[in-house]
């Protein structure tokens, strides 16, 4: 199924249009008005997924989400939801010219590679590098025990891996914490207290807050710098950053994953549903 975001300024005005032109589309939230869909949205992840959508003989679901919202997420990843999404290779329909959208969308790839540093060995591949990036989008969420097929990340990255590449590599060339091989398809980090300080403290902010969260005792109020030091320091840092990821993805896909109930409409989140697991089945039986 082909999955759409639109990037709105007013989501009335959108959900307005949308609904004189698209009625269908929606649940029996249609029936509230689009200021109550607007609101609706606004919960979670941001998002207003329209599911299950027949176009020209395929089968799509669409997102909208404010403008504002995108950047939001894109730079200090409120909830990974977008972000996460456009940390994979996207095709880019039209896109205005708006700075700020751009300069997030640069920002979100360079703290996807980041964070996957921060999670890796040494010396890696560039489809270790890959799988991470892909994979964390998909830590934490409840889905990936239930209803997602397991090889998901794999299936994304393997078919992909030029696109991944492309999407990439200008980022790693110019990067001066990495020795970037390309033609081996090889990476090397600096492993170095100093060297995941310094990733520590260029990760997004809602990364940085769930990291504090998890290392600092109650009562002890230490200001984030201190405790991103101590993280650098610690054997289980990798861990440490995955924990926080994983806090952040959980929260946002437990309420987006409610909101489909509304705005998609009992029918169509019982079917989309029963699709999911059915390629969940299916891989779980092609691994055995």
């Amino acid at each position: 199924m082909l999955d759409f975001v639109f990037a709105v300024d007013n989501s009335v005005t959108w959900h307005t249009t949308n609904l004189s032109k698209n009625r269908n589309h929606y649940s029996f939230l249609k029936y509230f008005g689009p200021k109550l869909i607007a609101n609706i949205q606004n919960y979670g992840a941001g998002i207003y997924y329209n599911t299950l959508v027949p176009c020209n003989g395929r089968v799509i679901k669409y997102g909208v989400i404010r403008t504002d919202a995108l950047i939001e997420d894109l730079l200090h990843w409120k909830t990974l939801y977008v972000a996460g999404r456009l940390q994979k290779p996207v095709k880019i329909l039209t896109q205005s010219e708006n700075l700020k959208l751009q300069l997030a969308l640069t920002s979100n790839l360079k703290s996807a590679i980041t964070a996957a540093f921060l999670m890796l060995p040494e010396s890696f591949s560039e489809e270790d590098l890959y799988m991470q990036i892909a994979g964390l989008s998909y830590s934490g969420d409840f889905r990936m025990i239930i209803g997602e097929d397991k090889s998901k990340v794999m299936n994304i990255v393997k078919p992909n891996m030029l696109h991944f590449q492309k999407l990439y590599s200008n980022i790693l060339e110019d990067c001066p914490q990495v020795v970037y091989k390309h033609q081996m398809g090889k990476l090397e980090i600096d492993k170095s207290p100093e060297g995941q300080f310094a990733q520590l403290m260029a990760l997004p902010r809602t990364l940085q807050q769930q990291i504090t969260s998890l290392m600092d005792p109650p009562g002890k109020n230490r200001d984030v710098e201190e405790i991103l030091l101590q993280v650098a320091h610690d054997p289980d840092c990798g861990l440490v950053v995955h924990q926080g990821i994983s806090g952040i993805v959980r929260s946002s896909s437990l309420i987006q994953t409610a909101k489909t109930a509304l705005t998609a409409g009992m029918k169509k989140s019982v079917t989309y549903s029963m699709k999911k697991l059915y390629k969940m089945t299916k891989g779980w039986l092609r691994r055995r």
